[in-house]
């Protein structure tokens, strides 16, 4: 990184890692293992690569499946630049979440979960206990 940035000890880094590694990061599939899975330090969530990441059971994606996931995850992007005044916080608040966005997610969300050959989940429940069946 060029000296003007300053990281602390606790943030990771994929190296090259793509749209397709983003998506599925963003995506409902991998927040609901992050949330079963993760450490908390007070509320918050403490993410970790040896528990949460490299413990996530990414799924075999086809060509057309990466690159679905791949598009669907520009968009995410696209849709928050279109916001520049606006911090993740902000544009994340499940109150006022953009529109826009929560349709990029929703399309993101469909895109990865149908790479795990699903459609749809009931309850997060039902999707972590389906996470944890592949993890075994």
């Amino acid at each position: 990184m060029p000296s003007n940035i300053v990281s602390g000890d606790a943030n990771l880094i994929i190296p090259n890692a793509a749209l397709y590694h983003f998506g599925v990061l963003s995506s409902t599939m991998h927040n609901s293992w992050m949330r079963a899975v993760c450490g908390r330090i007070k509320s918050d969530y403490r993410y970790s690569n040896s528990i949460v990441y490299n413990n996530f059971p990414w799924s075999e994606t086809t060509d057309k499946q990466r690159a679905t996931i791949e598009t669907a995850a520009q968009t995410v992007l696209d849709v928050r630049a279109k916001f520049t005044d606006a911090t993740l916080a902000d544009l994340y608040d499940p109150l006022t979440m953009p529109p826009e966005l929560v349709k990029a997610h929703q399309t993101l969300d469909r895109a990865v979960d149908a790479a795990y050959g699903k459609t749809a989940f009931k309850t997060e429940a039902e999707r972590v206990a389906f996470l944890f069946e592949r993890y075994q």
